[in-house]
C-alpha cells in the first residue's frame, strides 16, 4: 500500500488507550509525526490488518526506516525513538 515514509506514521483510534500513550510519548519528545484514525479511513485499516496478522492492532507505527512497531510497550518505544 505505502511506500517508505519521510516521517513517521502512526494508526490507531481515538478510543485506544494505548494509542493515547503512544501519542503523548511523541508529544513529550517533541517528535513530528503524521496521525491516521483507522475508524475513519478503511484503506488504512487494511493496511493495518495487513501488517498485524489480520488485526486492527493499535497503535500502529511506521518509521521512515521501514520498520514497524506494533501495540508497543512504552519501554520498545521510547527505545526506538532513541535511535
Amino acid at each position: 500500500m505505502m511506500n517508505q515514509p519521510k516521517k513517521i506514521i502512526m494508526y490507531g483510534t481515538s478510543w485506544c488507550g494505548d494509542t493515547r500513550r503512544a501519542k503523548k510519548i511523541f508529544e513529550e519528545e517533541k517528535i513530528d509525526y503524521e496521525w491516521i484514525d483507522i475508524d475513519q479511513d478503511e484503506a488504512a485499516a487494511d493496511y493495518v490488518k495487513s501488517v498485524a496478522n489480520g488485526y486492527r492492532s493499535v497503535p500502529t507505527i511506521v518509521f521512515p526506516d521501514g520498520t514497524i512497531l506494533v501495540e508497543p510497550s512504552t519501554k520498545q518505544l521510547r527505545e526506538k525513538l532513541s535511535k
